[in-house]
């Protein structure tokens, strides 16, 4: 395999002149905006510096544990008290057996970029590839705002609870580090509860930090739009919400106020609608966003922590989740429909983890156009499962043919990697190959500065503007 030309070439994934002209001409050097990730602002404000590939790479990588595991790697070379080294040679061992993966490609890219390593890594490469990584980890120009320089990020958008003191994002606005970093305001730990006794541990949190009692729907209401006002007075113009899928019922009700009030003071036998409260909360928080001009996002359909015994073991995110078979239609319309009529429906971005919805999807993006905001609906990015070649063309295509896709705001990472902004590239050549392609057989005009500059707005305008990112530096 070392002594195969390396695949990653200048016109990677670029299979016609007309796309390899879009690419290089009008969307490869545009600046990143990253409005959706799990990267941590601790990190950022301390320009940490990484001790090894294995910290970097594969500490807290679920895709890539996946992959071990697959190929029968025991656990202690994955997640275990193994050696960093150890670990990162039995990664390197399962590389070659991710062919056909997206893990393949991510992974040779994130090589590239920034560390330029055009080699396969496999059992043999890896030593070399290792120190060689390593050694440039020690340097100034690989700490972490470095790495962030290195990928022309401009903004980056972090998901954070909302009982965060948001300490890192004021030391990162303070050092003035080149690009900008947001919170996200990310409440499931506080409209979900399915497990009582973890909920009431959040909400003596949350009542600690909002400096509320919580003892009834109002009052959890007013503690969570206290902790907004916070957010947005720390840059926040964004909420995310990742949930199996939104409940269908969204009104207040007595009982409900009741149930939830019983289950507060732990009463004997305290049961809650779990989706009613779920969707009445959430549909509350909706409106507060509106009032904010926020963006709200609502990643749907995963069906999480599957295997028990590794959940134990590691936590939540242990990379055990799955695509999840749920009914969105109707709750995404009676939530929607009921912010529109009111006026209080805020900017919103759909994902979804299961392809089968995805003209599902797309076309309840659609039904809420309002004539004043461009895109106001977005049927967000292909996510999770899908944030690969196959997923996101057919994520473009059915964006496409059931919407406008001159409307899209494009990529995000979604990730916990400083290394994953390869995957923007990646996404740029597929955007361009397929618009490419589309030229080539006729199907669109062959002109480059008018197709060029929809995908610029594709990769990076249209989200500058829906976020209203001018005003950040």
């Amino acid at each position: 395999m070392g002594d195969i030309k390396f695949f990653l070439d200048d016109d990677f994934l670029l299979h016609s002149k007309q796309a390899k002209i879009l690419y290089h001409e009008y969307v490869k050097q545009l600046p990143i905006i990253d409005y959706h990730t799990h990267l941590s602002p601790q990190n950022i404000a301390a320009s940490k510096k990484f001790e090894s590939l294995t910290e970097i790479w594969l500490k807290g990588d679920h895709y890539k544990w996946r992959a071990m595991r697959a190929a029968g790697i025991d656990e202690k070379f994955i997640t275990g008290t193994s050696p960093a080294k150890e670990k990162f040679l039995h990664w390197a061992k399962t590389v070659p057996q991710t062919i056909g993966n997206p893990l393949f490609h991510w992974t040779h890219l994130e090589l590239k970029n920034p560390f330029r390593i055009e080699r396969y890594l496999n059992g043999e490469s890896a030593e070399e590839i290792y120190d060689q990584c390593n050694s440039l980890l020690q340097t100034d120009s690989f700490n972490v705002v470095s790495l962030i320089g290195k990928f022309n990020v401009q903004i980056i958008a972090t998901t954070d609870d909302p009982c965060d003191d948001l300490i890192s994002h004021q030391v990162i606005k303070k050092n003035s580090p080149g690009f900008a970093v947001t919170p996200t305001f990310r409440p499931d730990a506080y409209i979900q509860i399915s497990n009582i006794e973890s909920f009431i541990s959040n909400v003596h949190r949350l009542e600690k930090i909002a400096n509320i009692e919580i003892k009834d729907l109002g009052s959890l209401i007013e503690a969570l739009r206290q902790r907004i006002d916070f957010f947005h007075s720390n840059g926040c113009r964004i909420s995310d919400h990742g949930l199996r899928y939104i409940p269908g019922v969204i009104y207040y009700s007595r009982q409900l106020d009741l149930s939830f009030q019983s289950v507060l003071k732990n009463s004997a036998g305290a049961t809650m609608d779990n989706d009613h409260f779920t969707g009445y909360i959430l549909s509350e928080l909706c409106k507060i966003y509106y009032s904010k001009n926020w963006v709200q996002q609502f990643h749907l359909g995963a069906l999480r922590n599957n295997n028990a015994r590794l959940q134990n073991l590691l936590g939540a995110d242990c990379g055990c989740d799955s695509i999840g078979n749920y009914q969105h239609a109707d709750g995404l319309s009676a939530l929607f429909n009921h912010l529109d009529e009111s006026g209080q429906l805020a900017k919103t971005i759909l994902y979804n983890v299961n392809p089968a919805d995805n003209e599902l999807f797309a076309t309840m993006a659609g039904n809420f156009s309002d004539g004043k905001i461009k895109g106001k609906v977005q049927y967000g990015t292909a996510w999770w499962f899908l944030d690969q070649k196959d997923g996101i063309e057919k994520q473009l295509g059915t964006l496409s043919v059931m919407g406008l896709i001159s409307t899209f705001i494009g990529m995000t990472t979604d990730s916990r990697s400083f290394l994953s902004y390869s995957r923007h590239e990646y996404f740029r050549r597929i955007l361009c190959n397929l618009f490419g392609a589309q030229i080539e057989k006729g199907e669109l005009p062959n002109d480059e500065k008018w197709i060029g500059k929809i995908l610029q707005d594709i990769c990076y305008n249209n989200a500058k503007n829906y976020f209203n990112f001018d005003g950040f530096k």
